[in-house]
């Protein structure tokens, strides 16, 4: 695969040195190139779509042409590499990358502080996928910049910001009605039963969404969540140790789309939230008998162990995007070693062709 790339790069810039060269001789009509800050702005554009952040960093300050170009010009843009200084650098960049539509601030140790996302919503808004991921050290002072100025943010990753309240995410979420993916892994404060009937209430578009090791989330907000959100795709779960069947049964019922499930540690989930997951997909074949629905593809239930072969076998059948033959292995269930005898479809061939040798 880093073959590929290197020679897709390497193709890359043969075309862009062609082009350069043809700008040289021919002048691009009547105006005639001679050094690097005179090219196009669409060729500058290009040229950099080679480099990596760090590099267009340094291409801005070359010139103001170079300068005015990026600004307008660049919509995708990182500092996950950045270190130590991550946050002076975005109180300096933001003003002038101002059409961003995707910033990833990624951080190995904490580095932001309130003022730099400030200063993007201030700025940035036209962005429509934020990460911010690991940011422990962002208040809710953040989350009401982001309401006012990134409305329009389709992607939002928060996980790990653990000092957000509830109260600042439902605020946000009022706002950022486009929403459809959303990370609040960890955010243990924010991710209340409170914030997702807000999220119900105004993110319709919602198509998936990671509460892993959000132990306040109960069957309250995720029933909330089954009602208001209907196009889920993927909901993570994992660790939400206070929801029960009820959280289940309204998503296998309201959320017809859903593929991917994480219920690891939900240790109250009994064998009725299972039939009920079987049952629905039985449903939806008989509503739309002409496409047959693929159901559920992964499912994490892992440590789940109050749940029986039978129940889960009804739910393998019925969902055949189901594995548990490890080369797929798309149903978990590490730690419940009473469902061991669970298996697919592949599985159960495979177990036929061991007996007939």
């Amino acid at each position: 695969m880093n073959r590929g790339r290197v020679m897709r790069d390497s193709m890359m810039e043969h075309e862009l040195n062609s082009c350069f060269n043809n700008l040289m001789v021919c002048g691009g009509g009547s105006r005639v190139i001679y050094e690097w800050r005179d090219i196009p702005m669409e060729l500058l554009l290009r040229i950099l779509s080679l480099l990596d952040d760090r590099t267009v960093i340094i291409a801005s300050a070359v010139c103001s042409g170079w300068r005015d170009s990026i600004s307008s010009g660049l919509t995708h843009f990182s500092l996950s590499w950045c270190k130590n200084n991550m946050n002076s650098l975005m109180l300096s960049l933001a003003p002038k990358f101002t059409n961003l539509r995707v910033l990833i601030l990624r951080q190995e140790k904490p580095q932001l502080v309130d003022n730099a996302v400030e200063m993007a919503a201030n700025n940035c808004h036209e962005l429509e996928d934020l990460d911010l991921s690991k940011s422990f050290r962002l208040n809710d002072s953040s989350l009401y910049a982001l309401a006012h100025g990134c409305p329009n943010l389709i992607k939002l990753n928060i996980s790990g910001c653990s000092a957000f309240s509830d109260t600042a995410l439902a605020y946000l979420m009022g706002f950022c009605r486009k929403l459809k993916i959303l990370n609040l892994c960890g955010c243990v404060k924010a991710a209340s039963d409170k914030a997702l009937k807000v999220i119900g209430d105004n993110c319709s578009q919602l198509q998936s969404l990671n509460l892993g090791w959000c132990e306040n989330v109960g069957d309250a907000g995720v029933m909330s969540l089954a009602y208001g959100c209907p196009d889920l795709h993927a909901l993570d779960l994992c660790g939400c140790m206070l929801i029960t069947d009820e959280s289940v049964i309204a998503l296998a019922n309201k959320c017809l789309n859903l593929q991917t499930l994480g219920l690891y540690y939900c240790q109250n989930i009994t064998d009725r939230a299972i039939y009920a997951l079987a049952d629905s997909r039985s449903r939806r074949n008989q509503v739309y008998e002409s496409v047959k629905e693929q159901g559920l593809r992964n499912l994490n239930i892992s440590q789940c162990t109050a749940l029986t072969p039978p129940a889960v076998q009804a739910l393998c059948d019925s969902c055949p995007s189901l594995h548990t033959c490890p080369e797929r292995h798309s149903l978990i269930i590490s730690g419940c070693l009473n469902l061991t005898s669970v298996r697919c479809a592949c599985g159960f061939q495979s177990h036929r062709q061991v007996n007939t040798h």
